[in-house]
């Protein structure tokens, strides 16, 4: 199971009792979740009409950043093509696996100084998840290019044999070059009017040179024959050859033209080789600096809401001064019991909830979400880190 609840409810008379009375509801008798504390340092407050704009300025930034990290996750699996199944061992958030990282979280005092105010660390965060979103789509344009240019030349190559490229199938010696009045010609026949073709082919225009045709390649269903002629007998030779069901296939050797496909096809391959593994090392590092922001995001947006419900319940009970005093915490759900464990949270923080009911229902309070469908009497958002578009 890859979804956590991320929850937070007031302190009883100790944050550790508020932890204690949720380890009794959830886990010592039911096993309706695996729980961690959620670490979040002391953040610098600020006013209440900064937290209550904020609320609603990192519930945007928190589904840009997560569209951010499902991308890079997405075009990882996308350029490890035929490895994908490897992909989740390669989505890693420093140095460790997504599910550690969130239940271990510390929160990174050197990328987000707490010492700035709120406003300033989502600003550093939005910034980072932007430069990441800009940087991914010019790699990933770059290396789609390249991966595209290849994949063209490739149909070309493996295509039946009316369409695809003759590069590495004919050679010089399959052909009279440099004569004024012989040519060359390559036909292809289904496999099932090979005898015809043997009959045939003489006679389809009167200059046609007897026992010149010889079969150079067949794929499934048919094979490319070459056949000798004059030059002036080409336009009746195809007219007939159509008439016949054989196909001419236009094509003249050109020993430069097929040396440059084939460079271009090494070329290619050679250039993919050399971009692939930085491309995933990129995405590596910077899936793991965008899932790392993700989470402080919602590490803030947790301690913001818990912010405005503490001062929604002073200012109902008029216990004006008291510090803030919230215990942060993260469920990781057990799939059988959800239904059962958001009950069992509905009763454990029912308390709480007459609160929120005293407050006018004509005051608009972004900062509560009053009016989101997802409103419960403790703060709670949802990490989901199933982050692919497929099961690997």
């Amino acid at each position: 199971m890859t979804e956590f609840w991320l929850i937070s409810a007031p302190g009883e008379k100790t944050c550790q009792q508020t932890w204690d009375k949720l380890m009794v509801a959830t886990t010592r008798t039911n096993n309706l979740s695996a729980n961690n504390k959620f670490n979040i340092p002391d953040l610098k407050v600020g006013t209440l009409d900064v937290l209550v704009g904020l609320s609603d300025e990192l519930a945007k930034l928190d589904t840009f950043v997560e569209s951010v990290v499902k991308k890079v996750a997405q075009y990882m699996a996308d350029v490890l093509e035929d490895s994908r199944d490897k992909v989740q061992e390669n989505l890693l958030a420093n140095g460790v696996d997504l599910v550690t990282y969130i239940t271990r979280f510390q929160w990174d005092m050197a990328k987000y100084p707490i010492k700035q105010s709120l406003k300033n660390i989502s600003e550093i965060i939005s910034k980072q998840a932007s430069q990441i979103d800009n940087d991914l789509k010019a790699r990933a344009s770059a290396y789609n290019n390249l991966k595209g240019n290849l994949q063209n030349l490739e149909r070309k190559n493996a295509g039946s044999l009316l369409t695809r490229s003759l590069a590495d199938i004919v050679k010089k010696e399959d052909f009279i070059v440099d004569s004024e009045y012989l040519i060359t010609m390559l036909v292809v026949v289904q496999k099932t009017g090979y005898a015809d073709w043997q009959k045939t082919y003489e006679t389809l225009a009167e200059m046609v040179v007897p026992r010149s045709t010889k079969l150079l390649f067949e794929d499934h269903d048919s094979g490319l024959f070459s056949v000798t002629l004059f030059r002036k007998a080409i336009d009746d030779f195809k007219h007939k050859a159509r008439e016949n069901k054989f196909t001419v296939r236009d094509f003249q050797y050109n020993e430069e033209e097929l040396k440059a496909d084939k460079e271009e096809m090494t070329r290619l391959c050679t250039d993919k080789k050399k971009q692939f593994g930085p491309l995933v090392r990129w995405l590596k590092v910077n899936f793991s600096e965008a899932f790392i922001a993700w989470i402080h995001i919602k590490a803030l947006r947790v301690f913001v809401e818990s912010v405005l419900r503490w001062t929604e319940i002073c200012l109902v009970f008029n216990r004006y001064g008291l510090p803030v005093n919230f215990q942060a915490m993260l469920l990781q759900p057990n799939k059988k019991n959800m239904k059962k464990l958001r009950e069992v949270l509905s009763d454990l923080y029912k308390h709480l909830d007459s609160s929120a009911a005293i407050i006018d229902a004509a005051m608009d309070i972004p900062g509560l979400n009053l009016s989101q469908q997802e409103y419960y009497p403790y703060v709670y958002y949802k990490i989901d880190c199933n982050l692919l578009d497929f099961k690997v």
